[in-house]
């Protein structure tokens, strides 16, 4: 079922709502025969106003609910590229530390750590974040993804992350790749 589907049935449920509140019951209109007319236009009057109340309020929700949903998708509408971005922001780290060992290609690493602070300061203005995790933080898991656990080199480095294998981002508040961990045990 797409998006907007499912909007067009949350809006006719909602209004489906409002006409069933808005019906009057068997009840009610026996006791709308006992009353004067003055007093049966004031009844009609007040359920009206009732009705209007209820389907103003729930226009007001709708509303509400449209614009969060439409600031949601601004914030993430670029997520897509910044994911298929992440693999070649990876490359360019792991190619700047194997140039960095060849001192001959001095030039090469200039360049090369030219695109990728270009590359990542275009990524970085459209709200992508890294995610700060250093060997020895607490491991979690709602925030690291854990490849492996292997023996901890110490007493204090168990429970810990040894290695970051892969950093992690963050698209606004949302996080597009957790970074991958190994853990010491």
């Amino acid at each position: 079922m797409s998006k907007k589907n499912k909007k067009e049935t949350i809006i006719e449920e909602e209004v489906t709502t409002a006409q069933t509140q808005a019906e009057t019951t068997p009840e009610q209109e026996e006791i709308k025969e006992e009353l004067s007319l003055e007093d049966q236009l004031n009844l009609e009057l007040q359920q009206e106003k009732d009705k209007f109340l209820r389907l103003f309020a729930e226009f007001e929700n709708y509303k509400k609910r449209t614009s969060r949903e439409r600031v949601e998708l601004f914030q993430t509408a670029s997520k897509d590229v910044m994911v298929s971005m992440l693999p070649v922001l990876d490359d360019f780290e792991r190619a700047l530390l194997h140039i960095e060992d060849d001192k001959e290609a001095e030039e090469l690493r200039k360049g090369v750590l030219l695109i990728y602070n270009k590359l990542l300061q275009s990524l970085e203005q459209k709200g992508l974040a890294k995610i700060d995790v250093r060997k020895g933080d607490v491991f979690n898991a709602d925030h690291h993804e854990a490849i492996t656990q292997i023996p901890a080199p110490s007493e204090d480095l168990k429970g810990k992350i040894i290695d970051v294998i892969e950093k992690g981002y963050k698209l606004g508040e949302t996080v597009i790749r957790f970074p991958k961990v190994v853990i010491g045990q």
